[in-house]
């Protein structure tokens, strides 16, 4: 793992460990839609977003939760959680398209037949990141043994989805008795300290000494200027995605504040999408 993939494993471990927790079951934020909390049968969309909604319009009875899934590590720490708090859910259906490089459908597969290791890391995962930091090896056989995998992975087909949803739900055994039951230690989020975001005044920032940055898109291609605070052009650097540029730019210390790094990498993504979009595209303030 390199330096950088290893710092955004830190954040996106941090960030994902101080949501707040739900008042009812799911009690793990995540991007689902809830069908019938008691039903036996959960199903991820993967990396096929809008698949969800259309596989919860009309749906089957059984169907429980239906929700994507695009992160081979916190996100499926968060169906975990949501999963072992609710027993009625007897099957997982992993239906849609795979998160490039990301292979969470299957990592999924792989969680189920082989489990993690002692690093909790999920053994025979093709995934850049299958590793489970915020959930205990308890956890992740508990879930094993609750519910049944179904691979759909790679199906797209609200049909076909619903119709096995519709299968399962008619040989699922008995929903039990007991409730739900809020994950393990997800009380202790509440003790996390919570800090109110603020901007801060343009006049008092203080500028990055290896210079500034001008954005523009140019026959498809984004084109970013590296300008010294004499008005001096440095260098251009160009390419069509923002991650190659700003990791360009980190990799060769073009830049030298944070503030300033995240600035970039935000002006970057609105350039990108406005690319891919064919949208025009104006650069805003620091």
């Amino acid at each position: 793992m390199t330096r950088m993939e290893d710092f955004g494993f830190w954040l996106s471990r941090t960030f994902a460990s101080t949501r707040a927790k739900q008042g009812q079951w799911p009690y793990v934020p995540g991007t689902y839609i809830v069908v019938d909390p008691r039903a036996p049968v959960a199903v991820t969309t993967l990396g096929s977003v809008a698949l969800a909604a259309e596989v919860a319009s009309n749906p089957p009875a059984g169907l429980c939760i239906v929700g994507k899934v695009e992160t081979e590590n916190i996100g499926i720490e968060k169906i975990i959680k949501n999963v072992l708090s609710n027993p009625a859910i007897r099957y997982f259906v992993c239906a849609g398209a795979e998160p490039p490089k990301h292979l969470t459908g299957a990592t999924m597969l792989a969680l189920f037949g082989n489990g993690v290791d002692e690093r909790m890391r999920i053994v025979g995962s093709p995934g850049m990141r299958p590793v489970l930091p915020n959930t205990s090896r308890a956890e992740v056989e508990a879930f094993r043994r609750q519910v049944e995998p179904v691979d759909m992975v790679g199906c797209t087909d609200v049909a076909a989805i619903q119709a096995k949803v519709a299968e399962l739900a008619s040989r699922a055994p008995p929903a039990p008795v007991s409730g739900f039951l809020p994950p393990a230690g997800i009380g202790e989020l509440e003790a996390i300290e919570r800090i109110q975001a603020e901007g801060s005044d343009p006049r008092y920032i203080k500028l990055d000494e290896q210079g500034y940055f001008v954005i523009t898109i140019e026959a498809g291609t984004l084109l970013v200027e590296h300008y010294s605070y004499k008005q001096k052009l440095l260098r251009i650097i160009e390419g069509t995605e923002a991650r190659s540029i700003y990791l360009t730019i980190v990799r060769n210390g073009w830049v030298s504040k944070l503030d300033h790094a995240c600035y970039l990498g935000k002006e970057l993504a609105r350039a990108e999408l406005s690319l891919r979009q064919g949208l025009p595209f104006v650069q805003d303030g620091a």
